[in-house]
């Protein structure tokens, strides 16, 4: 592909109407949720001081998604999928303001871990929503690029949002960032009532019973090996090697930065991302996908080795960025293989079955690694991870064949 067919890619992608306030509502609410997520890990290990507890938080979000994803792809699949983001978001927000009266209030541990779960249940419905509404604004033939570009701009959104996120807490505790939380889901929201749903296909009526629905889904990625290798590969990778679980330990006693040093490193995996992401909405590619994701979840792998043995923050910071430049490699590739061999009609089913491999890799990971944080210590257990990772890798290129060997992102449809 020449440089300018690639460079006219992303400025089409931008002019699709609606596109643009989709992507600036989806930052606004990913601002948020960043900005959650490293104060009430900081919070929650400051208070009790066992890693554990940051087990517990990443539990107490899991637990819900993993019983609501299923019947939330349906409702996806037969109702209004903007209005049901729209509703995810709300309970987001309300969550955030739970958090805020409970910091004001000195509320115990126990009242964070149950605003958790209720926020849980909130991104059960979000993640599929929102990966299933994306190709309802775009035609088919801007989907990769729309893919590029909204994972790009999406993630730049991680990179200030633990840095500021960090530096609220520092500044006026748990209260100013959980209400800076609740006016970006809020903002969200009401951008996002100004997105044209254009290409949204007339829904169908389905006969089939409730279960047979739920487990459509499944069915239809078990009948394709390259999509299940795909989605299984991430589950493990990151369950097994993912550290970001880790960082509040590792910026307090490993390398002694504080909160301010812990929303740097949890914007360090942004940066790569965002820097790769740009470079894929310039540039996208569309040959030796299967080889490629393989060769960067082993990076991802090696990064976070070298993460889990740094004592220097600069060096912890460049593992992390790399180890997130090769996620959204993996992230592109693994998202366009989904989108493009799905029917509209089934998109909320099986993406709500991708979002159960995806959460299960990071709430449930965030367990795994602060039960193994607990039971091995903190270095050791990242290193484990890191090289789980590797052997994960190794393993499914011996599995999945039709995988490695997969050229273009139309070969997952066949």
């Amino acid at each position: 592909m020449s440089t300018s067919n690639t460079s006219a890619v992303p400025a089409s992608v931008y002019r699709q109407p609606g596109f643009l306030p989709f992507l600036v509502s989806r930052v606004l609410a990913m601002f948020a949720v960043q900005i959650l997520a490293v104060v009430v890990a900081w919070q929650v290990y400051d208070m009790t001081r066992d890693p554990l507890s940051l087990a517990y938080v990443g539990l107490a979000q899991f637990i819900p998604m993993l019983l609501l994803l299923m019947p939330a792809g349906d409702l996806i699949d037969r109702y209004d999928r903007k209005r049901i983001l729209s509703l995810s978001w709300a309970l987001e927000a309300a969550c955030a303001a739970a958090l805020l009266w409970l910091s004001v209030s000195g509320g115990e541990v126990t009242s964070f871990y149950i605003v958790l779960v209720f926020y849980g249940c909130a991104r059960a419905f979000t993640g599929p929503a929102l990966s299933s509404l994306l190709p309802q604004i775009v035609p088919r033939d801007k989907l990769a690029a729309a893919i590029a570009a909204n994972s790009m701009i999406v993630r730049g959104s991680t990179i200030a949002g633990p840095v500021f996120g960090g530096g609220l807490y520092a500044l006026g505790g748990g209260g100013l960032t959980y209400a800076a939380c609740l006016l970006f889901f809020l903002a969200g929201i009401l951008l996002l009532r100004r997105v044209p749903v254009l290409y949204a296909e007339k829904m169908q009526a389905l006969e089939a019973t409730a279960w047979q629905r739920f487990t459509a889904g499944i069915h239809f990625i078990r009948s394709r090996p390259i999509i299940l290798g795909t989605i299984s590969l991430d589950l493990f990778a990151v369950l097994l090697g993912g550290v970001i679980a880790l960082l509040p330990i590792y910026a307090q006693e490993v390398l002694e930065v504080g909160p301010t040093g812990l929303g740097a490193l949890r914007s360090a995996m942004a940066l790569g991302e965002v820097m790769v992401g740009f470079y894929l909405s310039t540039r996208p590619f569309n040959r030796r996908v299967g080889m490629t994701m393989f060769i960067a979840v082993a990076i991802f792998g090696v990064a976070n080795l070298v993460f889990a043995l740094s004592s220097l923050f600069w060096l912890s910071f460049a593992a992390l960025f790399v180890a997130g430049g090769a996620d959204m490699v993996s992230v592109y590739i693994r998202s366009s293989l989904v989108q493009f061999s799905t029917p509209d009609a089934m998109r909320g089913r099986v993406n709500a079955v991708n979002m159960l491999f995806i959460g299960s890799s990071n709430e449930l990971g965030e367990f795994r690694a602060g039960t193994s944080a607990a039971w091995f210590g903190t270095v050791p257990a990242a290193v484990i991870g890191g090289l789980c990772t590797l052997g994960v890798t190794g393993g499914w290129m011996l599995a999945f064949k039709s995988l490695r060997r997969v050229d273009r992102f139309e070969d997952a449809a066949s």
